[in-house]
This record gives structure tokens, sequence and C-alpha cells, in this order.
């Protein structure tokens, strides 16, 4: 066997990947248990603040453990965190900017 092979141990492999997809599975049913839930009385804002909660850990089980992101290098993370970066500048540019209209539009 050479450097750059390395054994792999299915029976460990095949166990996490179980253990994942009922961790998924639990954390779906939670949030189609917290949609039909009476938590807010009547308003949605608790509700789906509690589902993006539960749908960002949901993620985060997914991307770290079977996109092995967990295991990756410094590289992948500054990389991600530009990424992340961007992204809420970008979406914060497109609010800030909602109501900036042009001139004689329908609105002005």
């Amino acid at each position: 066997m050479s450097e750059s092979e390395h054994p792999v141990v299915f029976k460990d492999y095949t166990r996490r990947c179980l253990l994942v997809l009922l961790a998924v599975a639990c954390m779906t049913a939670m949030m189609i248990a917290t949609s039909f839930s009476s938590i807010g009385s009547g308003s949605w804002t608790p509700k789906v603040a509690l589902i993006l909660l539960i749908a960002s850990v949901n993620a985060f089980v997914i991307a770290g453990f079977l996109m092995h992101l967990l295991s990756e290098k410094k590289l992948v993370y500054t990389i991600l965190a530009f990424t992340v970066f961007f992204f809420i500048g970008l979406a914060g540019l497109t609010i800030w900017a909602m109501n900036d209209l042009p001139v004689g539009s329908a609105k002005h």
C-alpha cells in the first residue's frame, strides 16, 4: 500500500452516514411539527424563526459531515467566509435600495 492510499473503514463511515440521515430526518420532522404547532398564538414570526434555526442546524450537519467541510483546510474556510460576507453585503445593498426609484417612476 502506498502513502496516498489509506484504508477506509466502511463500517464506521456507514454508521456516521446513517446517524446523519437520522438527524436530518428528525430535524425535518421538527420543522413540520413547528409549522403545525401553536407557537406564537396566531403569529407566524416565531414559527418562521424557529424553522429557520432548525434549517440552519440541518444545513450545518449536512455540509459538515456529508460534504466533509469539518475536515477541510483553511483555504476552503476562507473562501466560504468571503462568500458569506459578499452575500450579506449584496443582500444588504438590495434591501437598502429597495425604495430608491428613479424620478418620474410610478411611485413618485
